[in-house]
């Protein structure tokens, strides 16, 4: 989930929007976000379909959920229930938590805006291929990024084991080292992404309350969920062999791409994998994104910003996949737009 406050009303009124990603077998699957604490008027919920696996494994659906607050005091969004994909952690139900903060920042004059991210449903990677997985983090106030794995005691999971075949690091990489064959399966990766001033700030509400927050605290939070599946081996882990290779013009990973409202941004995606077939491009990003298989290995996303997109950063990640006999070799980009 991602949050976007815009500029208060002429009474002090802030209206946030809120765009948030879940996956489900089922495109036709209900969710419902709890709120605790300021949880002003819901005004609308919007529902669409970002992409879906061709197998059917997965869609993921972007919803897009507009609230109205006459306070600016900080809020707490959270989703419950439901089943996870079977996973060697034996992680059954869901749980994630989003800590919204709008009360005005003395550094920016603003409320604060949420880390952006997304991500695509399923990573996946061959059990004999190291693999670094660098999470896109982006803030649009400057702040710092930093991830952990979730907190049962903080009700930011069900049950939080994290998974034993990765490593974390605190800017956002979770990285993969080769491993045995009764490693391979699939894994719940529970991760929060927070938002860290650079320096001491005072927030302020309008009741006229202060609180100094200094660097070492979160300013917000948000859930970033996903199954990492470890599939069987591939005879080499070199890019462009059996696992695409992102060729140019495929934007860097992390890039920033700019583009105005109501003009379209064409994103060209090329990759080659000599041996192995490329199969399919997922991706993640605003539900108006569209997809366009120009020739094998080559593609075109193309995303068209409206007026109530103006001034916000949208992420966008992409993945894709080849096959081998069968077995699925994946690679990896996400972007920020």
């Amino acid at each position: 989930m991602n949050y976007y406050p815009k500029n208060p009303d002429a009474s002090g009124s802030i209206t946030v929007v809120f765009r948030y990603k879940l996956t489900f077998h089922s495109c036709t699957q209900i969710d419902s976000w709890t709120c605790l604490g300021n949880c002003g008027t819901e005004i609308s919920v919007e529902l669409n379909i970002v992409n879906q696996e061709l197998s059917g494994e997965w869609c993921q659906r972007e919803g897009i959920m507009t609230r109205q607050f006459v306070s600016n005091a900080p809020l707490q969004l959270q989703l419950s229930g439901g089943d996870w994909m079977s996973n060697k952690q034996r992680v059954t139900s869901w749980r994630a938590e989003t800590l919204v903060e709008l009360r005005n920042r003395s550094d920016t004059g603003r409320a604060n805006g949420s880390p952006q991210t997304t991500i695509v449903p399923v990573l996946r990677v061959p059990s004999n291929c190291r693999r670094d997985f660098h999470l896109l983090a982006f803030d649009p106030d400057g702040d710092e990024i930093k991830c952990r794995y979730g907190n049962a005691t903080l009700a930011e999971c069900d049950v939080c084991t994290p998974p034993s075949v990765l490593s974390l690091s605190s800017s956002c990489t979770l990285s993969f080292s080769p491993t045995t064959s009764g490693d391979e399966g699939s894994y719940a990766v529970q991760l929060v992404m927070e938002d860290f001033t650079r320096q001491t700030i005072t927030l302020t509400q309008h009741n006229g309350s202060n609180m100094i927050l200094n660097a070492n605290v979160a300013i917000s939070k948000l859930p970033v969920q996903f199954i990492l599946k470890v599939d069987p081996v591939v005879p080499s882990c070199t890019e462009g062999v059996y696992l695409p290779k992102f060729l140019p013009p495929t934007p860097a990973n992390r890039a920033r791409l700019y583009t105005p409202v109501n003009q379209s941004l064409d994103i060209s995606i090329i990759a080659e994998a000599n041996v192995s077939t490329i199969s399919e491009l997922l991706f993640s990003g605003p539900h108006n994104v569209n997809q366009t298989r120009v020739g094998v290995g080559e593609y075109i996303l193309r995303w068209t910003p409206s007026e109530n997109e103006d001034g916000q950063s949208h992420p966008i990640c992409f993945s894709l996949q080849a096959v081998f006999k069968s077995v699925t070799c994946p690679m990896n980009i996400s972007l920020l737009h």
